[in-house]
């Protein structure tokens, strides 16, 4: 049988649960704390990141919430939902976007074993060398379209310090739960979506000058119009018509202690 559609104020409690699920980052020795705190994992431990475009996603899908509620960390990516968060008279701290800060996290993996799961070659073996450059022992690298059983054989197999998940949503963030019940070895799993596209050459970045105002997605639409239309011409004024709902519902409270997250 069909699951049933859920109601508005579900749709709300929703939207409000990824929300209260964000660690906020308020500065840049908070960022620099946390790079140290991820670098050490004492258990496979998941890192996943909020945009806008996932907030959609789960809108009327509350399955695709699952893989981000059940991550061990969430942080905030993109402007989307900074300005959801001021909306909600809530902390939205540094922007945290994966593209700019995954790098910074494999970097202080130098020396260990990664893993790297998604997207397709040439860009996953461009990423592979280049991770390579920067010192990480690459054990394993397998494309983005193999079902959940490969990765969790190469990941037992090969023990990895650092997982990159590069698969897209909802895929990823499944595929990470699946990694951190099966393994019993400490290993950071980072959802990174674009990521290795990104590392690999694949996707240009943005002029710095439009990341440090929020507009790397107007680059990002002007690069790949048609994947992306939908993402940014058509999701942004749809995401925020679901922060103005969920305004309307009353769900906005804060969460204990004031702050999106402890």
């Amino acid at each position: 049988m069909a699951s049933q559609e859920p109601t508005k104020s579900e749709r709300a409690h929703n939207f409000m649960a990824l929300m209260n699920r964000l660690r906020i980052i308020d500065d840049e020795a908070a960022e620099q704390a946390l790079l140290d705190e991820l670098s050490r994992p004492t258990r496979p431990f998941i890192l996943s990141f909020l945009n806008a475009h996932a907030v959609n996603l789960g809108w009327n899908q509350p399955g695709m919430l699952e893989g981000l509620l059940l991550s061990d960390m969430v942080l905030r990516d993109g402007i989307g939902v900074k300005l959801g968060l001021k909306a909600f008279q809530r902390p939205f701290g540094l922007n945290m976007n994966g593209t700019d800060f995954i790098p910074k996290v494999a970097r202080t993996f130098k020396g260990r074993k990664v893993a790297l799961f998604g997207t397709r070659s040439p860009w996953l073996d461009n990423a592979r060398r280049t991770l390579e450059e920067w010192g990480l022992n690459v054990v394993a690298s397998q494309e983005g379209f193999d079902p959940p059983e490969t990765y969790l054989r190469l990941a037992a197999e090969t023990k990895p310090d650092l997982i990159l998940m590069a698969m897209g949503m909802p895929k990823q963030e499944e595929v990470s739960v699946k990694l951190r019940e099966a393994l019993t070895h400490p290993v950071l799993i980072v959802n990174g979506g674009a990521i290795l596209d990104y590392i690999g050459g694949k996707v240009p970045r943005a002029p710095v000058v439009m990341r440090k105002v929020g507009m790397e997605w107007l680059f990002r639409l002007a690069v790949e119009p048609k994947r992306l239309f939908s993402r940014y011409v058509l999701g942004i004024p749809i995401y925020f018509a679901h922060v103005a709902e969920v305004r309307r519902s009353g769900e906005t409270g804060e969460p204990p202690g004031g702050r999106a997250v402890r």
